[in-house]
């Protein structure tokens, strides 16, 4: 495994070979790069750009990673790149389709995983030092995650917040079971919900 510095590198003279070859115009295609992680978008050329890319990483002693790479069609079929997922969405409200951009599930998931893991049952540290560090996981995953149609992860991960937060509540606190589980989390126990930290990035500071 290479340094990210290293890696940097290699993604710099990649980028390079990338312009002196006018890629951009023989392959009809955009690059987009982040870090070591990249994104051909091509018009009618993407299986040769793949090659390109191979034998030019190839050059530079590396390996296209091919379990991770493949080609779609962005029209008719998603792919991901940096958490989000990319290619044709469905209008809930009137089943119409459009192309844009959403969480990946994977993301939504690892997002989960991170929760599930604070509010373990073991967890005895106070409440107010677990709430905080719940809502820095929930602010920072939403601040990242705040372009194109995020409604339906956000309403996935606020559900998944509840329960999780309810239930660790009522281990912690046997008694505490009456009232509005819902205000209770979102109100009376100071949980950010994350539908509302898109209209306000800053609730909660």
């Amino acid at each position: 495994m290479i340094s990210p510095l290293l890696a940097n590198l290699y993604m710099n003279r990649f980028l390079k070979y990338w312009r002196q070859r006018d890629c951009s115009l023989t392959f009809q295609a955009q690059l987009v790069s982040y870090a070591d992680d990249f994104v051909i978008l091509s018009r009618g050329h993407a299986a040769q750009a793949k090659e390109w890319a191979r034998s030019t990483l190839a050059r530079l002693g590396l390996t296209l990673n091919e379990e991770k790479t493949a080609l779609r069609d962005a029209r008719r079929e998603r792919f991901t790149f940096l958490g989000y997922a990319f290619g044709p969405h469905c209008l809930r409200r009137d089943g119409s389709w459009y192309l844009g951009a959403s969480p990946s599930s994977r993301s939504v998931q690892r997002c989960k995983a991170a929760v599930s893991e604070l509010l373990v049952a073991g967890n005895m540290a106070p409440w107010e030092e677990i709430r905080d560090k719940l809502n820095r996981l929930i602010r920072g995953w939403t601040a990242y995650f705040s372009y194109g149609s995020c409604a339906l992860a956000y309403r996935e991960l606020e559900h998944y917040v509840w329960h999780c937060v309810h239930r660790f509540l009522r281990r912690r606190h046997k008694a505490d079971r009456g009232g509005n589980p819902d205000l209770d989390v979102f109100g009376r126990r100071g949980v950010l919900r994350p539908k509302m930290l898109r209209v306000s990035p800053w609730a909660g500071r």
